[in-house]
């Protein structure tokens, strides 16, 4: 086995010294350091304890200098004599403070560079044990990649923290809603009455878009994450965002071809088979180059496993900055590993991974979910929460559920006869549901649930907002 030559630790003694210096000289510096900053960023443990002792007093309105610390020091039991004297030492530097950020940052750098050995050595071992009951070769690399991604933000999770930094959050996140145009303080979703009702998809929460196939889940996805990048690219302070799509069902080209359909108003099918006038042409080809650029990220592995997709999450997320994840659709997922429990219990893990994500990357989440054949069952087939498909934790860990419906759908498949005295109602009834759909939201867990109108435009597979009186006494605030 081949030996690798032992190299030293990455530290810097002399930048861990001089920005102890500068807090013991103007402990007012301490504002400058990142929130996430701490004792553990230090590589010598005597620097942890000083840089520790300096935040205990100045954040109890003490002063702390070479003197009160070596009054503390001398308090502690089993503490160095020498502690006392390097303080002097440290005090006697005399740098700058504008350079505090500076030394803060460089520390860090460091801790990283550490981290990253100790991470390839544990990984090492640990691939290095061939176990039928220990980790796969892909969960190495899920573990790998978290940690990875936790390493690329500026330093690791906070923590808890007081009521007043939380109650600051809230009031700045409210007085943001207030300024932008919609009250939109969310990721735009382009459909201003879904807008309006959730404030725009929040970061952290995990969303629910279900409905029965041919309902129209993966068009309103496919809308919904159009939009939002769309909007990034034109003004990135506009409530948009970079988007990763999911796709376990259909490819990536199919789905560029739905967004030009709907964009050009040319339908996909057509475009598919070459059936352009060429009068459109142009129009075509000028639509086709504007949304070259647009921050849109399709990735369409089949059978993809929630442990390769938080992989794929993470990196999109520290590569490309991404603000905005759809998966279509859930019971495409698998846990990557042979379940004993059954379908249901491998689905909850995976909703639990998903809103794990969410709060992990601070980005929305909106997955696609099958409903069950119960629906089919009754008279009126909008969907309810109990209909959701081996809904094991899906209502429970969902932040919004979302069900799409369409009664044209239904309605169109009771046809009667021509020339029937039903012919005139049914004909009257099919004006008013057609080209609407029906966006049901059941739960909501930041505010009210409501049932909203949309028109849906089959032919571009498009939905958008429907400027009707319909919207009044549905729930819309």
């Amino acid at each position: 086995m081949i030996q690798m030559q032992e190299k030293p630790v990455p530290y810097g003694e002399e930048v861990e010294q001089a920005l102890l210096s500068i807090l013991l000289r103007e402990n007012q510096s301490v504002e400058y350091l990142p929130d996430t900053f701490q004792e553990a960023h230090f590589y010598i443990p005597l620097h942890q304890k000083i840089f520790k002792t300096i935040l205990f007093f100045v954040q109890r309105g003490h002063v702390a200098n070479p003197i009160t610390l070596a009054q503390y020091f001398k308090q502690q039991a089993g503490e160095e004599e020498h502690a006392i004297a390097y303080l002097k030492e440290l005090a006697a530097l005399v740098l700058p403070v504008r350079n505090t950020k500076d030394y803060a940052r460089q520390i860090y750098d460091f801790y990283v560079r550490r981290q990253l050995i100790d991470i390839g050595q544990t990984l090492v071992e640990e691939v290095s044990v061939v176990s039928l009951e220990g980790p796969t070769p892909s969960q190495h690399i899920e573990h790998l990649e978290h940690k990875l991604f936790t390493l690329s933000e500026w330093g690791l999770a906070r923590g808890p923290v007081p009521f007043s930094t939380a109650l600051a959050d809230a009031i700045s996140m409210a007085e943001a809603a207030y300024q932008r145009e919609g009250h939109v303080v969310g990721i735009g979703t382009g459909l201003c009455d879904l807008d309006k009702l959730l404030g725009g998809l929040h970061p952290q929460d995990l969303l629910i878009l279900a409905g029965r196939p041919s309902m129209g889940k993966t068009a309103l996805a496919t809308n919904i994450a159009f939009n939002a990048a769309l909007a990034f690219s034109k003004d990135p302070s506009k409530g948009g965002a970079p988007v990763a799509f999911f796709s376990l069902e259909m490819s990536s080209t199919q789905l560029a071809m739905r967004l030009l359909g709907q964009e050009t108003g040319i339908s996909s099918d057509r475009i598919r088979r070459g059936a352009i006038e060429q009068a459109n042409f142009p129009a075509f080809v000028a639509c086709a180059r504007a949304l070259h650029t647009l921050p849109l990220f399709i990735d369409d592995t089949p059978a993809l496993s929630i442990a390769g997709l938080l992989t794929r999450a993470r990196r999109l997320k520290r590569k490309e900055g991404i603000g905005l994840i759809v998966i279509d659709y859930l019971q495409l997922l698998s846990s990557g590993k042979s379940s004993h429990e059954g379908r249901v219990q491998e689905l909850s893990e995976i909703t639990r991974g998903l809103k794990a994500l969410a709060k992990e990357l601070k980005v929305p989440v909106l997955a696609l979910s099958q409903l069950s054949r119960a629906v089919e069952l009754r008279d009126d087939k909008r969907p309810q929460l109990s209909d959701l498909r081996e809904s094991g934790t899906i209502e429970q860990d969902a932040d919004v559920v979302m069900f799409v419906y369409r009664e044209e759908y239904y309605e169109a498949r009771k046809k009667p006869a021509e020339g029937s005295e039903k012919m005139a109602a049914w004909q009257n009834h099919m004006a008013k549901v057609y080209n609407v759909a029906e966006l049901i939201i059941a739960k909501q867990r930041h505010g009210p649930i409501a049932t909203l109108m949309l028109h849906y435009d089959g032919q571009r597979t498009k939905f958008s907002n429907l400027a009707t009186e319909t919207q009044k006494g549905l729930g819309v605030p």
